[in-house]
């Protein structure tokens, strides 16, 4: 007796609708892509009780012959592709033949439709895959399909569906990214009577976008565009500091087709790079066009896999195009609107800083290099005890900060001061310079300071006019370790070394610490920096604004001030950046400044561990790192390069080779390079609660300002926030609009 049966149809067609009719939203997904190649130019879905009770599409499309409309409900019917040939040039986005029988298998679905404008169409109910009716009836041009009780007749599909929530969800945010892709179609979404998504069909793209995520957000986005021989891009992105937790907001549409791709998303994530903290994702729309014999959209029923022909091309084509639009921008967020306090307010008794020159220049350089040369804590405060003494000679009631003065006690609730010594600078260089009053606070701290009697040159330097102030010298960033590290002996803060000031030639007792804790060396080794070459940058790429340094906020945060308004600078953010771009560039070409170790570092692993990177210690080889097996789980350490963080080396290596162990498949050294240098930048970089003088801030600023990418610390932390001159009236209320 045979065992092999040939399926009825009807069987087979629910079957089929397995693959194809997943939930509700796959329904809606089908019907409204044959309402797309219809040519609509509006699309009314009408949804009950999340799908299962009614879906209903209405179009104004070009309809169904009364002689076709029978035919469409069969299997493999279609009128998108005739021949083989056809496979390899699809343009629409329905092609398959399977999608309205395999929904007729397991609803009831009633369809009219009609080709022209006379008011007359074809009426066709189907139960379950049976015809039930055919029949003429009134229609406008256009199709009209109601799909009820979805799975009514297999109801062990219905145990799998989520609530209805769920299912509203995943059809809204299919109709979302349809509506994207096709702006000009009006799309109108309706649930239960309730409107969830109306669009004008104006063809403005960006406006179809703020029919979805709103005004506000769209208005952040950045245009992205750009063109290739084989593709066109258009589109738009979100800004670094506009993200999300997850990537539901990334929309990719190709020739029509919303898609679902790895290697685009691959190349946006890249593009962006260091820009997003971990574990965000940006909001991106993007429409890709080319030749259809360049995509091949037959891999999956959904049609939402396609395969491209020229991968690695389009990677790079679109990874480019992302980074030039990122480029355009600074990226410096504003003050992030709260609505409540998490601490309650204190008041501060006393706040300490610097009150900048009230003719101060719109574009002048920082007021701590005078004439190009960089002016000492000790030649400044000497400076400062001239002018006092001048004034007090004019005015004997004022006081002066000679005077020896008693600290304070900071009482328990007393706020940290803006800067552990703050310059006191006068309000107008002009009223020093002829012995007037100066309105300018003198800090006690100035009491205590043994300054030492300096050239009067030094004063007039100080004084100088702006003009005659010359543009920040390149050279003073090795000055930075002499002039402002080397001169604060008074806070043990250690000399700096000639090592200090030959950037390519220090060595590694020289750069970083010995303790991690110590932010004498973190701070020795940044200014080592200066002198590495780096890439020229893009000159439509906006630059990093001039800051001129106020004072420090908890020993974290750099208050700056220029034309534009106030800005915060994290420090250690800023300072992980300058350290990253060194060592990124350093692991580029580890070989240059690998050492031979005396004594070798041993390194344990587990027997698991051992193995696995036995096979890989090429791949440490290429960083700079010789490792040696020793034994069944350990390794010696013969040589790494010398510009690891000193103290740190051992924790650096052994980080390296857990991620070398615990990567899978091929191994991206590119990416190992960029782990590495985002661990020793870490290391290397001043901490919180480091306290900052004048000269240092100010050197921090400089070399920010020549990184490539200052924004954003190697893990996707903003590094500056700004807060323009009319926020802060506002907050003031002395602007009222």
């Amino acid at each position: 007796m045979s065992k092999i049966r040939i399926l009825d149809e009807q069987l087979a067609n629910q079957i089929a609708a397995g693959e194809v009719v997943e939930r509700p939203s796959s329904v809606v997904k089908e019907l409204v892509e044959n309402a797309v190649d219809a040519g609509s130019s509006a699309i009314d879905i009408v949804i009950e009780e999340g799908g299962l009770t009614l879906v209903r599409v209405t179009d104004n499309g070009s309809g169904i012959e009364g002689e076709d409309i029978e035919t469409a409900f069969y299997r493999h019917a279609t009128s998108k592709i005739s021949s083989s040939k056809d496979l390899f040039r699809i343009a629409s986005l329905g092609f398959r033949g399977e999608a309205l029988p395999s929904i007729a298998a397991v609803a009831r679905v009633e369809c009219v439709s009609s080709p022209e404008k006379t008011g007359l169409g074809r009426r066709l109910v189907i139960e379950g895959g049976t015809i039930t009716a055919n029949e003429e009836a009134n229609a406008p041009q256009g199709t009209d399909i109601s799909v009820r009780e979805l799975f009514y007749n297999t109801p062990a599909r219905l145990k799998y569906m989520k609530t209805i929530q769920t299912e509203i969800g995943h059809i809204a945010d299919y109709v979302n990214r349809l509506a994207l892709a096709h702006p000009g179609i009006a799309f109108t979404l309706k649930h239960n009577g309730g409107l969830l998504l109306r669009t004008l069909g104006s063809g403005d793209r960006l406006q179809a976008f703020a029919a979805i995520y709103g005004t506000a957000t769209a208005k952040a986005m950045l245009p992205v565009s750009g063109e290739h021989p084989d593709y066109e891009l258009q589109g738009f992105i979100s800004k670094p500091e506009q993200t999300r937790s997850n990537r539901n907001g990334i929309t990719i549409v190709v020739n029509g087709r919303y898609i679902r791709s790895f290697v685009i998303n691959q190349a946006i994530m890249q593009a962006y790079h260091t820009l997003l903290p971990i574990n965000r994702f940006p909001m991106v729309v993007l429409e890709l066009g080319m030749h259809p014999s360049l995509l091949d959209v037959n891999v999956h029923p959904s049609k939402m896999e396609v395969r491209f022909s020229k991968e690695a091309e389009l990677r790079e084509f679109i990874e480019e195009a992302v980074k030039r639009a990122l480029g355009k921008q600074r990226h410096i967020p504003g003050p992030a609107a709260t609505t409540e306090r998490s601490k309650p307010l204190f008041i501060q008794d006393r706040i300490s800083f610097h009150q900048p020159d009230d003719t101060f220049p719109k574009a002048a350089p920082s007021t701590a290099l005078i004439g190009g040369q960089a002016l000492s804590a000790a030649e400044i405060a000497a400076a400062l005890d001239i002018a006092e003494e001048a004034i007090a000679s004019r005015n004997p009631g004022v006081p002066s900060a000679a005077a020896p003065q008693q600290p304070q006690a900071k009482q328990p609730n007393q706020a940290t001061t803006l800067g552990e010594k703050p310059q006191s600078i006068a309000s107008n260089n002009n009223a020093i310079s002829r012995g007037q009053e100066s309105r300018s606070y003198t800090p006690d701290w100035q009491a205590g300071v043994n300054r030492g009697a300096i050239p009067r040159d030094a004063t007039e330097r100080l004084y100088a006019p702006p003009s005659t102030q010359g543009a920040i010298a390149r050279e003073s960033d090795s000055n930075y370790a002499s002039n402002s590290v080397g001169s604060q002996t008074e806070q043990g803060v250690k000399p700096a070394s000639a090592a200090d000031k030959a950037p390519e030639s220090v060595q590694a007792s020289d750069s970083p610490a010995s303790n991690s804790n110590d932010f004498t060396s973190a701070r020795a080794v940044s200014s080592s920096y200066a002198a590495v070459s780096q890439p020229p940058r893009d000159p439509a790429t906006p630059s990093f604004p001039e800051l001129y340094w106020i004072g420090q906020l908890h020993g974290t945060y750099i208050i700056a001030q220029n034309e534009e308004g106030l800005f915060l600078i994290d420090q250690h953010a800023a300072h992980e950046r300058i350290n990253y771009e060194y060592f990124f560039e350093k692991f580029s070409r580890p070989e240059q400044a690998s050492q031979q170790l005396l004594v070798p570092l041993t390194m344990e692993f587990t027997q698991a561990e051992a193995a696995a990177l036995k096979g890989k210690l090429p791949y440490m080889q290429e960083a700079g790192v010789e490792l040696e097996p020793f034994g069944a789980h350990t390794f010696l350490v013969r040589s790494y390069p010398e510009w690891l963080p000193e103290g740190e080396e051992h924790n650096v290596i052994e980080e390296m080779a857990e991620w070398l162990i615990s990567e899978r498949g091929a191994i991206d050294i590119g990416k190992m390079r960029e782990k590495s240098a985002i661990m020793c930048s870490c290391k290397a970089s001043i901490k919180a609660n480091d306290r900052l003088t004048r000269e240092e801030g100010e050197g921090l600023l400089r070399r920010l300002g020549a990184c490539i990418q200052p924004y954003t610390c190697p893990h996707g932390r903003p590094i500056v926030v700004h807060m323009t001159t009319y926020q802060l009236e506002k907050m003031f209320k002395r602007v009222m609009s």
